[in-house]
């Protein structure tokens, strides 16, 4: 997983992981966004359809190893489950082709994402930050003049996020937009979707108090003891005129989605602790038949997960 080579991307995101340690705390050998994780392993198994609109190996092979990694938001590795910061979830999933090869997707339980770039994140955490530490003495405050000004922000914020009910009972989205390429060069624009073969199951807020502040990484440990889960990874797909290069403009519910193939998990990963410190996500697929779209947000996510991968690799 190679650094971006623009040096503004890159100083943005060192300033980004160095606003989220500043919100959320110092806690070496933790990720600074989605700290409280949980890593299971299983299988891919893609559908037919899945060869004709990429020539990527985990679309072409009869399965191919993954290891998923649920997690919470925010920085905070002991946040409660029921917090209402913990929505929404994340579900990052790597295909393991071999030693060293891989490609990754990742996902959160909400379909947009707040900004368009990594800039604009960066204010984003600043406004929080700085409402934060006026301790409610400002009005409007500094996050409540930055959604006010940024509509996407307002719309990401008000969005409700029900905690849901188990890591196996909810829905996930990738929020940029990827091309999948086909054996002749076709490039078809998708989005990723992540759904349950559970079906999505929510808590009402009486429900989600009466459970304890582990309950989802308990829930889903117990769960595969018992047996495999499994998802259906699909893909939405862009029709002209769709914008690809902005995660926070959401496609018309009316395009079509169709199924790429089945996630299976199957156990805990063993010495989780130790492999989730190691493991670094990369949001750009880096393989052939998946290429990045122009969404500015890609090279900026990709930095700041390397950024603070490296340092979380070299924390004692």
């Amino acid at each position: 997983m190679p650094f971006p080579t623009d040096e503004v991307i890159m100083q943005t995101g060192r300033d980004l992981v160095a606003q989220l340690q500043a919100i959320f705390g110092q806690h070496p050998g933790l990720r600074p966004a989605h700290a409280k994780g949980l890593l299971l392993s299983g299988t891919f198994t893609p559908s037919h359809l899945a060869s004709t609109l990429s020539v990527a190996p985990h679309f072409n092979a009869p399965t191919t190893p993954i290891v998923v990694r649920f997690s919470n938001s925010t920085g905070i590795p002991n946040i409660p489950d029921t917090d209402p910061n913990a929505d929404p979830r994340g579900m990052a999933v790597r295909f393991n082709y071999g030693e060293r090869k891989h490609t990754d997707i990742v996902a959160h339980s909400t379909p947009s994402f707040p900004v368009r770039t990594g800039a604009e994140f960066l204010e984003f955490l600043k406004a929080i930050a700085a409402s934060s530490s006026a301790g409610g003495t400002q009005s409007p405050s500094p996050v409540e003049k930055f959604v006010a000004a940024h509509p996407s922000a307002l719309a990401f914020v008000q969005t409700p996020k029900p905690a849901p009910t188990s890591f196996a009972k909810e829905k996930y989205f990738g929020v940029t937009a990827f091309k999948l390429v086909d054996a002749g060069g076709k490039e078809t624009f998708i989005r990723y979707q992540i759904v349950p073969d559970l079906g999505v199951e929510t808590l009402s807020e009486e429900e989600k108090a009466k459970l304890g502040p582990d309950y989802l990484f308990d829930e889903v440990a117990a769960r595969v003891s018992e047996g495999p889960f499994s998802f259906r990874l699909l893909a939405q797909i862009a029709e002209e005129g769709d914008v690809t290069d902005d995660a926070t403009m959401l496609w018309p519910e009316t395009r079509r989605v169709v199924e790429l193939g089945v996630i299976r998990l199957e156990e805990v990963v063993k010495e989780n602790a130790k492999e989730q410190k190691y493991i670094i996500f990369d949001p750009i697929p880096r393989v052939a038949g998946v290429e990045p779209s122009d969404d500015p947000l890609l090279e900026m996510r990709a930095a700041v997960y390397l950024i603070s991968g490296k340092q979380r690799r070299a924390a004692a």
